[in-house]
């Protein structure tokens, strides 16, 4: 009971409110800029939906799994990043509104790619057709709930109040800190005893999609001339993935518990690899200046 009112009630909450202080940061410029300058937002794109599930396919086919274990891996592949690789992106210094816009696309675009790649991927690694469909209306009206709206009244209020509101960012930039070490914590705690069973199925393929696909994401920017600010971001997008929707769609949809495995696992190792990248960015952050997107990237 307490970790079903942990997860359903009490960290959506906390999520809306650093949203609604991650929208403190932002000003109607920047979601201009990332229009202005769309290389950005299609790198990020195509690194999250074709890489990401390219080298989950590959690691899937190489490491020794169980069917079921694989299964469960790719769609882990699929999924989007979500609400927290938007919030890892403002403690990391990262390009905030590129990661919103990454994540408001993805996020839709996934409702599609997921039941046409997951069917492929059950096809292919348990000889079987599945049903695996997501509602799109749920999703949006999430979305809209948890991002966007407390977003939006964020800037809302920074327009209207603009001091008051650079006080209350530094505040909630705290305090997402503690909120990510805080959640890290409670998911070894609850995890705790399945940790080595987890580990021994699927350890090594987590570890290697999770470090494979932010280091792509990484360098793909870093080739692209992206900014240091959007090179943290995409890193992100394609490195954190939405362990809650994997878990759903496996255990939920495909009732399938040993298939949640690798979702539950990649939740833990994930803020391992969070925190690292938050360390990265907020030591180029202090030791770089803001670069705004080059006239070469339209």
């Amino acid at each position: 009971m307490e970790a079903s009112f942990l997860s359903a009630v009490v960290l959506p909450i906390s999520l809306a409110i650093i949203m609604l202080g991650m929208g403190l940061s932002l000003v109607p410029e920047d979601f201009q800029r990332v229009k202005k300058y769309p290389k950005a937002v299609s790198i990020g794109l195509i690194s999250q939906l074709v890489f990401l599930p390219v080298i989950g396919f590959v690691i899937a086919n190489v490491v020794p799994m169980q069917p079921a274990i694989a299964m469960g891996f790719m769609i882990v592949a699929l999924c989007p990043g979500g609400v927290t690789s938007n919030l890892i992106t403002f403690v990391a210094k990262g390009d905030v509104a590129l990661s919103i816009t990454l994540t408001a696309f993805s996020s839709v675009i996934t409702v599609f790619t997921i039941p046409v790649l997951g069917n492929l991927a059950y096809q292919h690694f348990i000889g079987q057709t599945a049903a695996i469909a997501l509602p799109i209306g749920a999703t949006i009206l999430r979305i809209f709930l948890m991002m966007l709206l407390p977003i939006g009244l964020g800037m809302g209020f920074r327009q209207i109040f603009p001091e008051p509101a650079r006080r209350l960012e530094k505040i909630t930039n705290r305090l997402a800190v503690v909120f990510l070490a805080l959640v890290a914590v409670l998911l070894i705690i609850h995890e705790w005893k399945n940790l080595p069973g987890f580990i021994v199925q699927v350890g090594v393929a987590v570890v290697l999609l999770n470090t494979i696909s932010m280091l792509a994401g990484f360098y793909v920017s870093k080739l692209f001339k992206l900014n240091p600010p959007q090179q943290i971001c995409i890193a992100i997008e394609v490195g954190i993935q939405s362990g809650t929707l994997a878990i759903a769609i496996t255990a939920g949809l495909l009732n399938n518990p040993d298939m949640a495995v690798p979702a539950a696992i990649y939740s833990l190792f994930e803020n391992v690899t969070a925190l690292i990248v938050i360390a990265y960015g907020r030591k180029l952050a202090a030791t770089s200046p803001i670069q705004q997107p080059l006239e070469s990237q339209v």
